[in-house]
């Protein structure tokens, strides 16, 4: 019986990431979006349209899609359509105050909901 195997990627120290940021993480083609209460996502670059590499604009804070022109929020939800569902998402956790994402598998989600967030708890 063959498992999946798991690929984290270390995105770097949590103290890293503030709160209201949303940062490319290359090595995972996602995105890390710390919202301002501190839970973290980590969105993938991937439209949910046609598959096309959503960018994130900082200077309108929101994803946009060059390709047909979805727009998202910083929580990967679709604010302007053709793309049917919100951005896919990635699990996080923490291992010695490292953010590791888990590349292994996509979590498809029809929007977002604070159930999806990650709640790190920092150590000190």
């Amino acid at each position: 019986m063959n498992t999946p195997q798991r690929l984290f990627v270390d995105a770097g120290q949590l103290s890293d990431f503030g709160p209201g940021t949303v940062t490319l993480i290359h090595e995972a083609n996602c995105y890390l979006s710390r919202l301002d209460d501190g839970g973290l996502l980590a969105i993938s670059r991937k439209c949910t349209h046609l598959g096309c590499a959503v960018p994130w604009v900082v200077e309108r804070g929101r994803f946009e899609c060059p390709c047909h022109a979805s727009i998202f929020d910083s929580t990967g939800n679709v604010i302007q359509s053709p793309a049917p569902r919100a951005l896919d998402i990635y699990l996080i956790t923490l291992t010695h105050n490292r953010i590791m994402i888990d590349t292994s598998k996509t979590v498809k989600r029809s929007v977002y909901v604070a159930e999806q967030l990650f709640y790190p708890q920092e150590l000190g």
